[in-house]
């Protein structure tokens, strides 16, 4: 206890020092922070506030069926903050030609929330210990802290969204009851923006909508409409997220206000938002948050992890939970955070942002720079002040909290919550499985006409390929000496329509994600995933088929004859079609354009070595080579039977008086069957692959994304479970 004493005196004394009147501005200088329960004038003040004086009484008021907070300065001290002596510009309104929609909130209470990591087979590292809190309609609650502090994880603890390797131990309420929150009632938005770039806004939205919502499609357009209105969207609704060669892509906040209103589509009760400022300079940071507000205005409870403020932006908020290495240091109202650390020792200096004040006594990065300006020269005071130790800080904090009457008066609020209570939150229901295919069919086709680098390019690429073998391998004849050229020329089209078929890599990368992002808010699935996208890839394969198959054959000079053509078109229709499961399969593995395009590269050339033209399939080593990298190589049964379509039935002239049959012709190059039904049997075997990769992809959707996500029923297990000490 003298290490922390002394500790807590030698940076009281800094923090003062700081806020001195000597290096003070000019009055009303500084915003600083705004008075609970306002939105539109940031705080100015004079003096610094002697915390030491001030008091925080929290209430309960009871309005009807809901429940809120009012607090009540008691000294003359803090009501010298939220007394401004200039001032204030003003924040943004929201249009009043337009009325914002109520919102039924939710109360969130977490209670004894504890999570713990896998680590060689035991449960035993803590990420979240003991958390306590709670969230209210109509606020901003945040969750704070350095990073590796446990922010994003008890996140998605309180929303049910926790990965499998970590367990959750404690409860969690809503409204009162201990259960999960069903589908439709709270929003999840990810850290990472998952956006379709060649979508507009209102596009997406919409998109999103007809795969969430269930009932018709006027009345998903008029939410979509709300959702765009609720975040700002205006100007931007019919602009493309991703731009096009005349106009700019999305400024990073409107990218960030479109992923929220993703969500906003479903009208939930509960948003959840996982660094809401990610990548957003100060300017979109303070807009976002001040449409946050004016969202949370209308009833919803917003809950977000953030990791640093403006002094602006955290007179926002409404409370904070206050995180450093799983350790809860504070949870209450902003205001009174101040107070806590003053209490604690360790007062914000008046030139400081209070978030930045916050992450300066509890993250232990900073004993690095601590280290290094012990360093450097005295005179350099305005490092020299940094000289408190981190970990004395946290644990002076947590001691403080816990001995503290915030603490209790967050145990007394909870009980007062879950004894409350209020309405049981039901499901809204979800679009029909028919409806969600339908829907990605639709998108993905769309996508593929304005996505120009993935597949018009490709398809140009395409027909540039087989104008060039076409034309190299033209004017061969029907001549017993033409076979040979003509098997070539085979072999060399169906392996390099097959290798050019890796430039759409990208797309199908881009594809996967956006389902691993719905899937994980529930609104896709494998199944419906899968069957999308097979719908929506057979024009774009059936147009590359055609068109290379009909200049491929007429170049070359096959056999002049309709049926025999159709088997071309189809047996290269089916060879891609198989091909492009076989992508899919490698791209959700790697999930890495890089190594993607590697993998598949090198696996090509292994198939087209094997592949019976280089060397005739019987004559390659049995291990391996021939069984099983030839009998599960694409090229093996589309160049057999093409070569089987051309030439079985068909005799060649030897001489005046001896004719040998087209399979015998062919035999010195390629092994084929005499067997004129031999053709569909390689038809069914590529017919086969493409039906068995998507199985396998489909298994391994299900293993990765299913396995990787804890649905609300594990949730509800796990609360239900005693709490590991």
């Amino acid at each position: 206890m003298e290490e922390i004493q002394s500790f807590s005196d030698n940076y009281r004394s800094s923090s003062s020092s700081a806020s001195s009147p000597i290096g003070r501005p000019p009055a009303g200088a500084f915003f600083y922070l705004r008075k609970p329960g306002t939105l539109r004038q940031p705080i100015s003040f004079e003096d610094s506030p002697d915390w030491d004086d001030t008091e925080i009484d929290a209430h309960l008021e009871e309005v009807g069926d809901s429940i809120h907070i009012a607090t009540a300065t008691a000294s003359p001290s803090l009501s010298k903050i939220n007394s401004g002596s200039l001032p204030s510009p003003s924040l943004p309104e929201a249009s009043t030609s337009v009325t914002a929609r109520k919102i039924a909130g939710a109360s969130i209470v977490w209670k004894e929330l504890t999570v713990t990591l896998n680590e060689k087979g035991k449960y035993s590292d803590k990420v979240v210990k003991s958390s306590n809190g709670y969230a209210l309609p109509g606020t901003l609650t945040v969750i704070m802290g350095p990073a590796r502090s446990g922010k994003s994880t008890l996140l998605r603890a309180i929303a049910g969204k926790l990965q499998d390797p970590a367990r959750m131990y404690g409860e969690v309420f809503v409204n009162g009851v201990k259960s999960c929150m069903p589908y439709g009632s709270y929003g999840y938005v990810d850290r990472e923006d998952m956006l379709i770039e060649s979508l507009t806004v209102r596009e997406m939205l919409y998109y999103s909508a007809l795969l969430q919502l269930p009932g018709f499609f006027f009345q998903k357009k008029s939410f979509v409409e709300d959702a765009i209105s609720a975040m700002s969207l205006g100007d931007f609704a019919d602009s493309l997220i991703g731009g096009h060669c005349y106009t700019k892509s999305l400024p990073s906040g409107e990218r960030r206000r479109v992923s929220i209103a993703q969500e906003l589509v479903m009208r939930p009760h509960v948003l959840f938002i996982d660094e809401p400022l990610y990548h957003l300079d100060s300017v979109s940071a303070l807009l976002l948050m001040v449409t946050l507000k004016k969202l949370a205005s209308t009833g919803c409870t917003l809950i977000f992890t953030m990791y640093q403020s403006s002094t602006e932006v955290f007179g926002l908020f409404d409370r904070i939970c206050l995180l450093s290495n799983g350790n809860t240091l504070f949870f209450g109202e902003t205001l009174a955070c101040l107070q806590h650390f003053s209490n604690a020792g360790f007062p914000c200096p008046i030139m400081q942002s209070p978030s930045d004040h916050f992450l300066r006594a509890i993250n232990t990065d900073f004993d690095r720079i601590i280290a290094m300006c012990k360093n450097l020269q005295e005179d350099n005071s305005d490092l020299s002040s940094v000289n408190m130790d981190t970990a004395v800080a946290i644990r002076t904090l947590e001691a403080t909290y816990k001995s503290s009457a915030d603490s209790a008066a967050v145990e007394s609020m909870i009980v007062k919550l879950i004894d409350k209570g209020g309405p049981y939150l039901k499901s809204k229901g979800k679009a029909s499985g028919a409806t969600r295919i339908a829907v990605l069919t639709w998108r993905s086709l769309l996508i593929m006409s304005r996505e120009w680098k993935y597949f018009w390019i490709r398809f140009a690429l395409y027909l540039l390929l087989t104008l060039s073998i076409g034309t190299i391998f033209s004017n061969s004849g029907h001549s017993l000496s033409s076979v040979t050229v003509r098997v070539a020329a085979v072999f060399s089209f169906i392996s390099f329509i097959l290798l050019l078929s890796v430039a759409g890599l990208p797309a199908h990368i881009n594809e996967i994600k956006i389902f691993t992002h719905e899937e994980s808010n529930e609104h896709s699935g494998p199944v419906v995933f899968l069957l999308g996208h097979l719908l929506s890839s057979i024009p774009f394969l059936f147009l590359v088929s055609i068109t290379t198959a009909l200049i491929f054959y007429f170049l070359v000079g096959m056999r002049n004859e309709f049926s025999l053509l159709m088997y071309f078109i189809l047996n290269v229709f089916m060879c891609l079609l198989a091909n492009e499961a076989f992508m899919m399969v490698v791209a959700l593995i790697w999930l890495e354009t890089f190594k993607c395009i590697l993998t598949l590269v090198f696996i090509h050339v292994m198939m087209m070595l094997v592949a019976g033209y280089l060397k005739i399939a019987d004559a390659l080593p049995g291990p391996v080579w021939k069984c099983p990298l030839s009998y599960v190589a694409f090229h093996t049964y589309a160049i057999e039977g093409l070569l089987e379509n051309e030439y079985v039935g068909t005799s060649f002239a030897v001489g005046q008086v001896r004719a040998i049959s087209g399979v015998q012709a062919v035999h010195a190059s390629y092994d084929i069957s005499p067997s004129r039904n031999a053709k569909w049997g390689n038809l069914l075997a590529l017919f086969l692959m493409a039906v068995g990769y998507r199985i396998l992809l489909f298994v391994l959707l299900r293993f990765k994304v299913r396995k990787n996500i804890v649905n609300c029923n594990f949730c509800c297990l796990k609360m239900n479970t005693t709490k590991s000490r």
